[in-house]
């Protein structure tokens, strides 16, 4: 049975906007930003960068994020994964903020949004932009619906808020003469999406007895919590190396990834020491804090390499 906030008019703007769940739109912009920074990097003369193009990718990414969320919300509601026993913030169609009917009209609109954004990018990229967006909307319905539940959602986030988004930013947004396959992007891609992984982790780790019970399973409830510990520790010095080894140990460098890093270990030990209930969803928001401030860090320490 759901529960209706009675501060909350059904289907009202401020239901709407807590649906799309702000606070994960900075998790799709720092791809972005880092293949923007990439591209940067590589001309050395931002008369050349392709700013249209850039603002395309951003608007394609939060988009795509707010879809995301609503297609989360509504089938996991449908599928009663979110009930009373759920510990992570409420849930707009559990909750009764938004109807289900209206959900659905939502999830039509934001995806035919998406596609529109993103109908320009062929512009830039040719024509096989379109098939990356195409496979962009398809598994974004893909992961709540079913690879979420069979244990992909990880690997799921390495490639859609890691490789794609960085890899194809950068691609857009350089001149024609720059566009080619390089690994770099593809480096900074990776580590990006090991950075964000940690946010589904924590949220995954915070929910394990409810996703075991619901017989969701998640990387968390395979492995179980303590190496779901290390494993959130370990991904984010992972990132950093790659990062450190593609553009040099300097001092400067070390400095900026020492910075996330430090945020990242706080996090860490605030994570382990509540180890369950709803008091680790303030771990949940550090943790998307600590992504933000890499997307920041790194951008800078790539605009500023040589």
């Amino acid at each position: 049975m759901t529960v209706v906030n009675i501060n909350m008019k059904r289907n009202s703007a401020k239901a709407w906007v807590l649906a799309s769940r702000p606070k994960t739109l900075t998790g799709a912009a720092v791809p972005v930003m880092l293949g923007g920074a990439y591209a940067w990097y590589q001309v050395q003369d931002v008369s050349l960068i392709e700013w249209g193009a850039l603002v395309l990718c951003f608007l394609f990414a939060f988009i795509m994020q707010i879809d995301a969320n609503f297609i989360n919300d509504y089938y996991d509601c449908k599928k009663g994964r979110d009930n009373e026993e759920r510990l992570g913030p409420p849930r707009a169609c559990q909750q009764g903020w938004v109807t289900m009917p209206a959900m659905r009209i939502a999830i039509g609109v934001t995806t035919a949004l998406a596609c529109l954004v993103g109908l320009p990018l062929a512009w830039y990229g040719g024509w096989e932009m379109i098939a990356v967006g195409a496979a962009c909307v398809v598994f974004c319905f893909l992961y709540t619906v079913c690879l979420a539940q069979l244990g992909l959602g990880d690997v799921l986030v390495v490639v859609f808020f890691g490789i794609v988004p960085c890899c194809c930013t950068y691609y857009v947004v350089v001149p024609p003469e720059y566009q080619s396959l390089q690994m770099m992007p593809w480096l900074l891609g990776i580590a990006n999406g090991l950075m964000t992984d940690t946010l589904l982790i924590v949220n995954n780790y915070r929910d394990i007895d409810n996703d075991r019970n619901a017989g969701k399973k998640t990387l968390v409830v395979l492995i179980g919590k303590e190496r779901t510990e290390w494993l959130y520790m370990f991904l984010v010095p992972v990132a950093l190396c790659i990062v450190l080894f593609e553009f040099g140990w300097s001092n400067l460098n070390i400095i900026m990834c020492f910075g996330v890093y430090f945020f990242h270990t706080s996090t860490w030990n605030e994570m382990r020491r509540i180890g369950k209930g709803k008091a680790l969803n303030q771990t949940l928001g550090k943790t998307a804090r600590n992504i933000f401030i890499f997307g920041i860090l790194i951008s800078l320490l790539v605009i500023l390499a040589k």
